[in-house]
C-alpha cells in the first residue's frame, strides 16, 4: 500500500496583485491527502477555496511554499510541464460544465486525450466510451451539450474528467448550477466514483454535500480554521495538517 501522502502541500501562500493592491488568498497552507481520500473544502466567500483548488490542479502556480504530487515536487516546473502534468494526473469538474458547445459529448470527453500520443485511436475510443459508461450516460454519446439537461451535462464533464484515469479528481461547486435533483444525482455519482477508489477533493459552499467527504477542511481568510474526519471515515489513516 502507498505510504507517501498523494498531495502535499508545504507552506504554500499566494498573492494577487493589481496595481498597488497585495491580496494574500492563501496563507501557509499546510496539507497533505492520502491516495483514495475524499476531502471537502468550504468557506465563505472569498476565504481562497477556489484558489487552493486552481493551486492543486497546477492552473494557478502559488507565490510560495511547495507543492508535491505523488511525491515528485511540480512547484517549479515549466507552464509545458504543468500542462503535461495536468493531462495525465488531475481532472478536473468545474461548476459550468466548461463543455465545448459544438462538439458531441464523445467529443468533449475525448479532447484530453487528444493530446496524448501514447493512445491509439481505438484506444481512445474505448476509454471514452468506458467514461461514459461510468457515469451512466452512454447513450447520449451523440449528443451535443444543448441537447442535454443541466445534470447530463456534468455527467459528460465528470466523464471528460475521468476518461484519462487521473490519480486526483477536482471538483469546484460542481452542484453549483444544478437544481436539487441533478445535485443530488451528481453528489451521488461522486460517492459511487470514491467507492470504486478514486481520490476526489471538492470545494463547495453547501454543508449538506460538505458532510458526505471522508474529511472536512474549513477555510476563512486563507488559511486553515479546521480539519476534521467524520467518524464514519475512522478506518482511514490520520492525516496531520498544520495551520
Amino acid at each position: 500500500m502507498t505510504t507517501q501522502p498523494l498531495i502535499n502541500l508545504q507552506g504554500i501562500k499566494k498573492i494577487f496583485y493589481t496595481e498597488e493592491v497585495e491580496t494574500t488568498a492563501l496563507n501557509d497552507i499546510h496539507l497533505t491527502i492520502d491516495h483514495g481520500e475524499y476531502v471537502s473544502i468550504s468557506g465563505p466567500s472569498g476565504c481562497g477555496k477556489s484558489t487552493l483548488l486552481s493551486v492543486m490542479g497546477l492552473l494557478n502556480s502559488s507565490t510560495e511554499g511547495k507543492y508535491f504530487l505523488n511525491g515528485a515536487e511540480v512547484t517549479g516546473l515549466r507552464s509545458s510541464e504543468h500542462a503535461r502534468v495536468r493531462n495525465r494526473e488531475i481532472g478536473f469538474i468545474f461548476q459550468a460544465f466548461n463543455l465545448i458547445p459544438d462538439m458531441s459529448a464523445f467529443e468533449n470527453v475525448e479532447l484530453p486525450l487528444i493530446f496524448r500520443n501514447d493512445l491509439t485511436r481505438k484506444q481512445r475510443h474505448e476509454l471514452v466510451m468506458a467514461a461514459l459508461e461510468q457515469v451512466n450516460i452512454p447513450e447520449r454519446q451523440k449528443h451535443f451539450p444543448a441537447q442535454l439537461s443541466g445534470g447530463q451535462q456534468q455527467r459528460v464533464a465528470i466523464a471528460r474528467a475521468l476518461v484519462g484515469k487521473p490519480k486526483v479528481l477536482l471538483a469546484d461547486e460542481p452542484t453549483g448550477n444544478l437544481d436539487s435533483k441533478n445535485a443530488r444525482l451528481v453528489m451521488d455519482l461522486l460517492d459511487q466514483l470514491h467507492n470504486q477508489g478514486s481520490t476526489i477533493v471538492m470545494v463547495t459552499h453547501d454543508p449538506r454535500f460538505a458532510e458526505r467527504a471522508d474529511r472536512q477542511v474549513s477555510l476563512f481568510d486563507g488559511k486553515i480554521m479546521d480539519d476534521r474526519r467524520l467518524p464514519a471515515s475512522s478506518t482511514a489513516v490520520t492525516v496531520g495538517v498544520t495551520a
